[in-house]
């Protein structure tokens, strides 16, 4: 009784510290300050090692190193910084024991969607969000927070509509934003029948493991791009069984 009384107050501390860090390390994942909270992170365990093991040059370093960056990280990162505490409180961070949206629900509206744009000749782009974090690209545009529904998908790609332009956010089994911005890939092997709508889902297939569904207003077909590899020309059960695929294998992953 009196060893647990003894650790019980450390072991609850680090609980807490753990607790907090993962979740702020959640809050940046997907953002550019993310890299920079990694790189912070790594330099404060060289940090403690250098301490633990007395590299008294090291140290020195580490210590002129840290009183510049903070400075450079509250300037560089002001937008970034004010934009996450402005967000933090409305964070919910029990969201991950929170069930989510069924997938055979929502998709057979994606795909509803998706067929009725091609019908009409219209062109759309959505990114259906798995493992890596798009809270980078959710910012950029208009948030909807919305259960999915084809006729939804279908009002936000018509034209003169100001969202159609740009892309469409699944998060969590409900449509998060409309009218994102995502980057446009520079590969200059792509085909040129590819328009821009193909070559920013090939670029975010690039950085994520998003799923990108693509219907083409020029060829009035609908197409998947998932870690680089096209998946062209999906009639609807084909397009609905692939979805489904590739969302199940999130678990798996």
């Amino acid at each position: 009784m009196h060893n647990l009384a003894l650790y019980w107050k450390p072991v609850t501390e680090v609980l807490i510290l753990w607790f907090f860090i993962y979740h702020i390390m959640l809050f940046f994942e997907g953002t550019r300050s993310f890299q920079v909270l990694r790189g912070i992170i790594m330099l404060l365990l060289v940090f403690f090692i250098s301490q633990k093991f007395n590299f008294i040059v090291l140290d020195w370093l580490l210590k002129k190193l840290f009183g510049i960056s903070v400075i450079a990280i509250l300037i560089i990162f002001h937008p970034e910084i004010r934009q996450g505490l402005a967000q933090l409180g409305k964070r919910n961070i029990f969201r991950g024991l929170l069930r989510e949206e069924d997938p055979h629900l929502y998709v057979k509206q994606i795909v509803d969607g998706c067929e009725k744009l091609a019908v009409n000749r219209l062109g759309g782009l959505i990114a259906i969000e798995k493992n890596d974090s798009l809270a980078a690209y959710i910012q950029s545009g208009e948030t909807i927070d919305s259960r999915i529904s084809a006729d939804l998908i279908q009002a936000i790609f018509t034209p003169n509509n100001p969202l159609h332009d740009g892309g469409l956010i699944i998060q969590h089994g409900k449509i998060a934003s409309a009218g994102c911005i995502f980057p446009l890939t520079i590969n200059q092997e792509l085909n040129r029948v590819f328009g821009t709508r193909h070559r920013a889902a090939l670029s975010l297939s690039e950085e994520t493991d998003a799923i990108l569904i693509v219907i083409s207003e020029e060829r009035h077909d609908v197409s998947i791009v998932y870690r680089r590899k096209f998946y062209r020309d999906l009639g609807p059960g084909e397009l609905e069984t692939k979805i489904k695929e590739l969302i199940k294998s999130k678990k798996d992953e």
